[in-house]
């Protein structure tokens, strides 16, 4: 599966892998964890690793943005890790469809990242 969740910080933290192309069926598993999470916890925090992710087929494109929509308000955080320039691009894209304060790293910079996600 190209989505890989892992809860950290007492669920509070969503550290989220995506690897390869995303599916419609990837927002099937990805959409309910969130929200079981969401409803424990309230606002979330996220660590998105885009290693290997290479963008969305066409029905999980709509997925994302019927996910963006409703989940407009549940991110706290948003830490985005890449290393190309299309990733650090995404983080600047994603800022109108949330409120999360939201900050792009780098791999070297994974640490910070968690770091500045724990921050009060």
């Amino acid at each position: 599966m190209p989505i890989q969740l892992n809860e950290e910080n007492s669920g509070k933290l969503l550290a989220v892998h995506v690897n390869g192309k995303l599916a419609k069926a990837d927002y099937e598993h990805f959409v309910p964890e969130f929200e079981r999470l969401v409803k424990q916890h309230g606002k979330l925090r996220v660590l998105f690793d885009m290693t290997g992710f290479h963008g969305w087929e066409l029905g999980a494109l709509w997925e994302d943005i019927k996910f963006d929509a409703k989940h407009f308000a549940d991110i706290e955080r948003l830490a985005m890790i890449g290393e190309t320039k299309w990733e650090h691009g995404m983080a600047t894209f994603c800022k109108p469809f949330t409120k999360a304060k939201i900050r792009y790293f780098t791999h070297a910079e994974a640490e910070a990242a968690r770091k500045w996600l724990e921050e009060a």
